[in-house]
């Protein structure tokens, strides 16, 4: 008969260990660097730029939420301009984009160049915590590198071309440096 006592500490003990195995493979979340063998992050390229932020989404429960805890919907270019960019919604869900504008000011195809999802990893903690910090209407520039995630039988790639459009053609961007250029009140 184990007595409560010792039931519960072993339960705790037990809970502990499986939230620190949970913890490890959630690392790069955090801005850490993996420590599971299975997991590993290849720099593709450099890349940064100034984004109006359009909306973001945090994932915890995905299989990619081990790396980027958070998507931000984006504009830039024309659509970064506050008069055009508040009048686009965004829908964001299960790492997919869905947005419009009612009157579109250049030709469809332009339009789409300019809009983007971004699946943000944090490149260290300090990034970690700024990034849940954006809001809709802030401008920020971002800088870092876009980047491959290997785990287990994952393999996440990020798009290398920011005008493409479609499936597959969001950035899995590695933010090393976040700086507020337009910030919303409130």
């Amino acid at each position: 008969m184990i007595r409560p006592v010792l039931f519960s500490t072993l339960l705790a003990a037990s809970m502990m260990q499986m939230s620190a195995s949970a913890s490890v493979d959630h690392n790069i979340a955090k801005g850490l660097a993996p420590v599971s063998k299975e997991q590993s992050i290849r720099k593709l390229q450099s890349f940064k730029g100034d984004f109006r932020i359009l909306g973001s989404k945090i994932y915890t429960s995905d299989e990619q939420a081990k790396f980027s805890p958070i998507d931000y919907a984006v504009s830039w270019g024309l659509f970064a301009e506050p008069e055009i960019a508040r009048h686009i919604t965004v829908n964001q869900y299960d790492r997919y984009l869905n947005w419009k504008i009612d009157r579109l000011p250049v030709p469809v195809d332009q339009a789409m160049q300019m809009v983007s999802n971004m699946h943000i990893i944090p490149a260290n903690p300090q990034i970690a915590k700024q990034i849940k910090h954006v809001k809709r209407g802030d401008l920020v520039r971002l800088k870092g590198e876009l980047v491959e995630i290997k785990d287990k039988n994952l393999v996440w790639t990020s798009s290398l071309t920011p005008t493409d459009t479609g499936d597959g053609a969001c950035e899995l961007f590695r933010v090393s440096s976040i700086e507020w250029i337009e910030r919303v009140k409130g």
